[in-house]
């Protein structure tokens, strides 16, 4: 019975983290369709920092909600580390590195992320290489490349933007490895909260901008804005820590391999960007390859 009880919970556990990394990849996703329309108007450091202050306000309001106060000095070290390195650095890349080269470009680039997580992770936090979780995150790679390739709108892309969605990628690898061990201190929200405003902090720098750009930009812009901060930050940043609490690293990484087939879909619904027949084959191979990843041995 006692074997019973802890099979059923472990499933429980591993069912509630899959649908938090499911809520991640949707919001994730939607993120590059509003970051494309955003852009227009904002520029990279006061996109990030507006984000951010829209995240840090809609967190630290369900944290006093939910009383539950700082989180353990053990967790503060890689709180720091997430803040600086991925709500800071990784945002403001990204953000730039799409304003210099396409968004085929940037997604292909940003793609090797889920890739050094899986290899750091592996080594680093000693998850191990399951055959599966590489074959499918190879899958997955060859789809996101081919995604890549055909929503390029040029051949001829710059080697700073390409630099920089490369910095982003490192960033988030290295921001994941450092979460990990915070969450075993401390909750996914208090992780996601405080690295948030952290992040924050570090973006204090672009606040003329943001000023100054927030007062000329179209309502649709800045309500772009507030989307970004509230969903696919304080929302989809504390589901993707809640999930990475109670699954490896490496196989979180390669659950967000579905985001490019998402933004497909969603740049078609609502930009009305038509995607070529070889961006869904691309995108089918990402659906497998995360199928892969996620299947188990059988005993």
């Amino acid at each position: 019975m006692a074997t019973d009880t802890t099979v059923s919970s472990g499933e429980r556990t591993g069912r509630a983290a899959l649908a938090a990394a499911a809520v991640t990849v949707l919001l994730w996703a939607s993120a590059f369709v509003a970051i494309r329309s955003a852009v227009h108007h904002y520029s990279p450091g006061a996109l990030a920092l507006g984000r951010l202050l829209a995240g840090s306000l809609t967190l630290g309001a369900i944290l006093l909600v939910r009383r539950e106060g700082l989180p353990p000095r053990a967790a503060w070290p890689g709180i720091a580390v997430t803040g600086v390195l991925w709500f800071g650095v990784y945002m403001v890349t990204l953000n730039w590195g799409e304003l210099e080269v396409d968004a085929g470009t940037a997604a292909m680039v940003i793609n090797i992320g889920p890739l050094l997580i899986a290899l750091f992770a592996g080594w680093i936090l000693k998850e191990g290489f399951p055959k599966r979780l590489l074959f499918g995150m190879a899958v997955s790679f060859t789809g996101a490349a081919i995604v890549g390739i055909s929503t390029s709108e040029n051949t001829g892309s710059s080697v700073l933007g390409v630099g920089l969605c490369v910095v982003a990628a490192v960033s988030w690898a290295a921001a994941t490895l450092a979460q990990k061990p915070a969450l075993r201190h401390a909750s996914a929200l208090q992780v996601t909260t405080f690295g948030c405003a952290i992040g924050a902090v570090a973006c204090l720098p672009f606040a003329g901008q943001l000023v100054s750009q927030a007062a000329a930009a179209p309502l649709s812009a800045t309500l772009d804005l507030l989307y970004l901060g509230v969903f696919p930050t304080a929302l989809a940043f504390t589901t993707w820590a809640y999930a990475l609490a109670r699954t490896t690293a490496g196989a979180l990484g390669a659950t967000t391999y579905i985001v490019p087939a998402l933004v497909v879909l969603m740049a078609w619904a609502v930009l009305g960007e038509v995607p070529a027949h070889l961006t869904f084959a691309g995108g089918a191979l990402c659906l497998l390859g995360v199928a892969i990843s996620r299947t188990r041995r059988r005993k």
